[in-house]
């Protein structure tokens, strides 16, 4: 099994609703994605309550093997969400290993 890790720092917003807004948007795209992508063992999304961190939103999947973190990544509705979530990102940090 391999867990991937990725946080998301979005850009700075109008408002703090907008950017809320945002980002239960991200969220329920990225967890729609289990729906669409076989490719997903499970897929976990968080959205941050501490203000004092810098990353906005947490997402944990779960992939069978390396083969299957790379079907996921590119798989056309993965890679509409990435996408999307591209143009209000600031920055991404990601962590991919075996469990």
């Amino acid at each position: 099994m391999v867990k991937h890790v990725l946080l998301f720092k979005l850009r700075d917003m109008d408002t703090p609703e907008q950017k809320q807004a945002i980002m239960v948007e991200i969220k329920e795209k990225l967890m729609g994605l289990k729906a669409l992508v076989p490719a997903i063992h499970s897929i976990d999304v968080r959205l941050n309550q501490n203000p004092r961190e810098t990353y906005d939103i947490c997402l944990i999947s779960e992939h069978n093997d390396w083969d299957a973190l790379e079907a996921y990544r590119v798989d056309p509705h993965h890679v509409e969400v990435a996408n999307f979530i591209a143009l209000h990102r600031e920055s991404r940090a990601c962590a991919d290993f075996e469990i």
